[in-house]
C-alpha cells in the first residue's frame, strides 16, 4: 500500500515513515500542502498535517476531498474541540493528536484501509431502504433521484445502518465496523460524522436514536 506523509517536521515525518515500512507499506513524503494536492493520485492512504507552511491543512482537505476517495487521517497538534470538529466534518476519516502512539497510528491506517476495501468484494449489491439507496459496489448513495455527497466514512456509516435496517445497530458495533476498535476509536468522531450524514439525507427521522445503546433505520433492507 503506498502511504503519502504530508509532513514538515523533518523528524516527525522520518518517525512515521520508518513507521509505515516496518508495516511493510511504501511511504512518500510532501512538506507542503501544494505538493500533496499535486501527488495525492498515487497514493492510497494520506497521512496529513494541519499546520503546514504553505496552506492551512482544513484547506488541504477540503481540496483533497473534491478529487479524492482515498481514506485521509489528520495527524495534528491541535487538540480543540473546534479543530476535531472541523477536520472530521470536512471530510476527514480520523484524527489523530501527536505526540501519536506508532501502534495506533498503524491500527487506525489499517482499520480505514480494511473497510474501505471489504466495500468493494463480492457480488453487486444494491440496499433500497424507503427513499434511501445505497449502492455498495459504486460507493454512491442517493435519496430517490438525488445523489448525496458522502465522505468515505460517511457512506461506510450508511451503508452500515441500511444494511441492519429493522435493527438497532450499537455504538461499540459502529465503531469497532468503521475503526476497527471500538476502544480505540474516538466516539466523538461518529458524533460528528453522523451529524453530517442526517445533513445530507434530508430525511428527518431516518436515522432513530435508540437512548443508550445506538442507532436504527427503519424499514426492511432490499
Amino acid at each position: 500500500m503506498h502511504v503519502l506523509i504530508v509532513e514538515d517536521d523533518d523528524s516527525v515525518a522520518s518517525a512515521l515513515a520508518a513507521a509505515v515500512a516496518s508495516a511493510g507499506h511504501k511511504a512518500a513524503r510532501v512538506s507542503r500542502g501544494e505538493d500533496a494536492l499535486l501527488a495525492h493520485r498515487q497514493h492510497e492512504v494520506i497521512l496529513l498535517d494541519l499546520g503546514l507552511p504553505d496552506i492551512d491543512g482544513l484547506d488541504v482537505l477540503r481540496k483533497l476531498r473534491q478529487v479524492t476517495q482515498a481514506p485521509i487521517l489528520i495527524l495534528t497538534a491541535r487538540d480543540d474541540e473546534r479543530s476535531v470538529v472541523l477536520g472530521l466534518r470536512s471530510g476527514a476519516d480520523d484524527y489523530l493528536v501527536k505526540p501519536v502512539k506508532l501502534v495506533e497510528l498503524l491500527a487506525r491506517i489499517e482499520a480505514v484501509t480494511r473497510r474501505t476495501s471489504r466495500s468493494g468484494q463480492g457480488t453487486p449489491h444494491v440496499i433500497t431502504v424507503g427513499p434511501v439507496t445505497v449502492d455498495l459496489d459504486r460507493r454512491v448513495a442517493a435519496v430517490e433521484t438525488r445523489e448525496l455527497a458522502l465522505t468515505a466514512t460517511e457512506f461506510d456509516l450508511l451503508s452500515l445502518l441500511a444494511r441492519n435496517a429493522g435493527s438497532v445497530v450499537t455504538r461499540e458495533q459502529i465503531l469497532d465496523a468503521l475503526w476497527g476498535d471500538a476502544f480505540l476509536a474516538n466516539s466523538r468522531s461518529l458524533d460528528v460524522h453522523l451529524t453530517a450524514l442526517r445533513s445530507k439525507l434530508q430525511q428527518p427521522g431516518f436515522i432513530i436514536n435508540v437512548r443508550g445503546v445506538g442507532y436504527r433505520v427503519e424499514g426492511e433492507p432490499g
